[in-house]
């Protein structure tokens, strides 16, 4: 298999049509080899329009959606990054680029053995992985300028967004099927939050995020 003709196709096929224009992540999803990150069982799909299985009924989130919310997070070089999630440890590279650091909790044992090597592999020293259940664990490094979350949730939980800066923002894609979007919450003081859905789109559900109540006072 030809990866880096794969890698193009994915670009100019994919990506760029899902109106991701930023150079400075169409570079990184040159630079980064997705590949190296996939399970052995399905490398020939690395570059395919779809969500890879990783196991343990969890997946890498397909390429134009990862690249959607990289360019949309706008990290800068002196930013610190929580992601919930990590998965194989890919989207925790391409943010590690960007990033002063980036810390990524992953409930999984295996995923979290799997994105520590990836990264090893790739030599990227800026991104730690920890063994955390993302929708309750406070991470002691906080409060971060950029919480990214690697999957579908119901809603955001207000232990997330008390770990944002001010100025800081939290990108997820929130709802539950069929309706769910995009949303990029931003913290514009210390009581007061900013919401913006710009797009919809779909992602695999992360574990143990509560649904909201249907009870209304």
């Amino acid at each position: 298999m030809n990866f880096e003709q794969a890698r193009f196709n994915m670009i100019e096929q994919q990506i760029r049509p899902w109106n991701v224009l930023d150079d400075q992540v169409l570079n990184l999803l040159s630079v980064v080899k997705r590949e190296d990150f996939v399970p052995l069982a399905h490398k020939a799909l690395a570059f395919a329009d779809m969500e890879i299985p990783l196991g343990r009924g969890q997946y890498m989130l397909s390429p134009r959606l990862e690249a959607r919310l990289l360019q949309d997070a706008a990290v800068k070089k002196h930013e610190k990054v929580l992601e919930i999630g990590a998965g194989s440890g890919y989207l925790s590279a391409l943010l590690a680029h960007q990033a002063q650091r980036v810390i990524a909790l992953e409930i999984n044992p295996e995923m979290v053995a799997m994105a520590r090597a990836n990264l090893q592999k790739a030599g990227i020293h800026n991104a730690e992985v920890r063994q955390l259940d993302g929708s309750v664990a406070v991470a002691a490094d906080g409060p971060f300028d950029v919480i990214v979350l690697g999957g579908c949730v119901p809603e955001v939980p207000q232990s997330l967004l008390s770990q944002l800066k001010v100025g800081g923002r939290l990108l997820a894609i929130v709802g539950q099927d069929p309706v769910t979007r995009a949303t990029i919450i931003t913290r514009s003081s210390e009581a007061e939050f900013q919401t913006r859905q710009p797009w919809d789109s779909s992602a695999p559900t992360l574990l143990n995020f509560p649904a909201p109540s249907q009870f209304r006072f």
